[in-house]
């Protein structure tokens, strides 16, 4: 990251030291202090959770693209086992989840998972969980009002849809039914590409976009629940 650029973010450090933990990528039009409300069902899970703001976005600074949207998350995980220990955690498992926009960034991370080696400082992958993500990246991007002036068509072949063909991490795809702004063809698109022998499929009847977790609350954690155990 460069010098005088800081990334933030909200901790939630519930059942224990050692309890899994997942790192989350929000969605646009939202900051990490919107999942005050969020993280305590993930607490019942047993799981913590540490949710990353964009450059631009709630605690962070700077401008947002795709590039350095792309490069931030690879840092974070680079570093995140770093700031478990400062706060006195250490997860067995790590696990790493966007949710729309954010798909993204947890997918880059799942791509290149091989690169970090376990260890006090570093972090091994358990899995990746992708809620209401997409496989076309820059149409839909747009449509999310992320900024993407300039970004030459072709980045597509090297988008969230190519990027899936690679990675054998466990992955769990949650999406719902009636979602008009991302398809459920595109999470469907996810599912297909991806190249782990261990994934799930899980398809929320009668949700869409931003009520997912409202609609489907039952089958949602306890599709998370179910692949994190």
């Amino acid at each position: 990251m460069e010098p005088g650029i800081k990334v933030g973010g909200r901790l939630y450090p519930t059942n224990g030291p050692t309890a899994p933990a997942i790192l989350f990528f929000h969605g646009n039009g939202e900051i990490a202090a919107d999942y005050d409300y969020i993280a305590p069902l993930f607490g019942q899970l047993g799981v913590k959770k540490l949710v990353i703001d964009y450059r631009g976005y709630g605690s962070s600074d700077g401008t947002p693209t795709v590039s350095n949207t792309v490069k931030d998350a690879v840092t974070v995980f680079a570093a995140v086992g770093g700031i478990f220990n400062s706060h006195g955690l250490s997860p067995e498992q790590v696990y790493v989840m966007g949710r729309s926009l954010g798909s993204v960034s947890a997918i880059e991370i799942a791509l290149q998972a091989g690169a970090f080696p376990g260890g006090p400082q570093g972090t091994r992958l358990a899995g990746l969980i992708i809620e209401s993500g997409f496989a076309d990246t820059l149409g839909l991007l747009g449509r999310l009002g992320f900024p993407i002036t300039g970004l030459n068509p072709e980045m597509d072949k090297i988008g969230n849809g190519s990027k899936m063909t690679p990675i054998k991490t466990k992955t769990l795809i949650i999406h719902g039914e009636e979602d008009s702004l991302i398809p459920a063809a595109q999470g469907e698109k996810l599912y297909h590409n991806c190249a782990a022998s261990s994934k799930q499929q899980v398809l929320i009847p009668s949700a869409g976009h931003n009520d997912l977790l409202m609609v489907g609350t039952n089958q949602y954690l306890g599709a998370i629940k179910s692949f994190i155990d």
